[in-house]
């Protein structure tokens, strides 16, 4: 039986990404996305996320919208990094669908008290929506089953500050609560996922399918792959976030490691900077295991080969 899934985004190329490869997995049944303020506006991000599920022909998938908002800091947003739309030079067609009327938050409590244990979450944006869910009724804490974050930077340096992660540091506070939760999270910080380049080399293996998904995919990462050059010096682009998608169903392909880990929400340079107890330090039990070492071209072979079914099925 395929694994129950909640996705938590803000779409976002990488996140659009993400969810392409949960519809061509058939180890996850992706049963709602939840929207959250992050790399566009939480209203473009909507828009992103029912329009990428109508291009996969999965319409049917509810988008609930969530906070706009981080919870103390100012709003950040990414155009640099993805487009005033949001993914990048990719233009889809102005979706069919609303998103249901529902806040985010109250359909992810919904959903996860009514299926205690069942549903697996993968957090692939700021963590707020998540937050204020747990705050707002704690019970849905021991009720998931599994919590994937795409998030922080343990020994890698930062992608927004020297020392910070984007999703991290666009609300610290946030994640500070979900961290200290006690809900059974994997952590999939920059340490494994900058080491998952998309090249072009494999895009244009992708564009030998004729096909609308496959170009929006090579229009949405032309932006990306130009922002990693220009800023980071990376042929290619980094696809976070599909990588934490994928160890909610393969998670062979990272090797972990339990830790404390916290991140600083005193202000400061290092505002937002995640940390592990690697030594054992502070005494504290480990609150979550951290994926530090990722088989990098088996997961891209991954992502690659199921894009392809994909978007040969539709």
């Amino acid at each position: 039986m395929p694994k129950r899934l909640l996705l938590d985004t803000d779409p976002g190329i990488d996140d659009s990404l993400a969810i392409l490869l949960a519809l061509a997995s058939p180890e996850l049944s992706l049963e709602g996305i939840s929207v959250v303020h992050g790399n566009c506006s939480v209203e473009q991000a909507v828009t992103n996320a029912l329009a990428v599920l109508e291009l996969a022909g999965a319409s049917h998938i509810p988008v609930a919208r969530g906070c706009e908002l981080p919870l103390v800091q100012p709003s950040l947003l990414a155009p640099e990094t993805h487009g005033q739309s949001g993914l990048g030079y990719a233009k889809l067609p102005p979706p069919q669908r609303q998103p249901i009327r529902q806040h985010a938050v109250d359909f992810l409590i919904e959903k996860l008290l009514a299926a205690p244990g069942e549903y697996t979450v993968a957090a692939i944006g700021p963590l707020t929506n998540l937050a204020l869910a747990m705050r707002k009724e704690p019970r849905i804490i021991p009720a998931i089953r599994e919590l994937v974050i795409m998030g922080g930077a343990i020994r890698h340096p930062g992608n927004t500050t020297p020392l910070a992660e984007f999703n991290t540091y666009v609300d610290p506070h946030a994640a500070h609560i979900v961290f200290h939760a006690g809900a059974p999270i994997t952590l999939v910080p920059l340490d494994v996922t900058y080491q998952c380049i998309l090249t072009p080399a494999d895009v244009a293996r992708l564009l030998q399918i004729d096909s609308p998904l496959v170009r929006f995919i090579a229009e949405a990462t032309r932006f990306y792959m130009e922002f990693h050059d220009s800023y980071q010096g990376i042929e290619g682009c980094v696809i976070n976030d599909p990588l934490a998608l994928a160890l909610t169903f393969a998670p062979a392909l990272c090797e972990y490691e339990e830790y404390f880990v916290d991140v600083d929400i005193q202000g400061g340079v290092s505002m937002g900077k995640t940390f592990a107890d690697f030594y054992h330090m502070t005494e504290k039990p480990a609150n979550m295991r951290v994926a530090l070492n990722v088989h990098t071209r088996e997961f891209i072979t991954l992502f690659l080969e199921r894009i392809e079914r994909l978007a040969r099925e539709l």
